[in-house]
């Protein structure tokens, strides 16, 4: 039987440019900071290779119980401006290397 992707990824435009992003990881306490840890989301360009992870600030604690935050609740306008700030800060997708970790607020900028 075939599985399901769990990570679904979803393309935007930002600047002209196509990029492909998916939410890699849910707001979630951290054991090593004894802290909460904001969502963070994986972005490349639709013709690049490079990848970089935009970590959000967490946010409120979930109440217990609550459902838990979909890809597809996210706003297409957050994920611009994180797309934005991140290059702004020196990400450049078409080049070759290691994922890139960049810590934006959480308006995305």
């Amino acid at each position: 039987m075939a599985r399901t992707k769990q990570n679904p990824e979803f393309e935007i435009q930002v600047g002209g440019e196509p990029y492909v992003w998916r939410l890699q990881r849910l707001p979630q306490w951290s054991s090593d900071t004894a802290a909460w840890r904001g969502m963070a989301i994986a972005v490349r360009h639709g013709e690049g290779q490079r990848e970089a992870v935009l970590e959000f600030p967490a946010g409120p604690q979930p109440r217990f119980g609550a459902p838990q935050l979909k890809a597809s609740q996210i706003a297409p306008a957050l994920v611009a401006k994180a797309i934005e700030s991140a290059i702004a800060a020196g990400w450049e997708p078409f080049s070759r290397g290691k994922t890139v970790t960049i810590v934006v607020d959480a308006t995305g900028g």
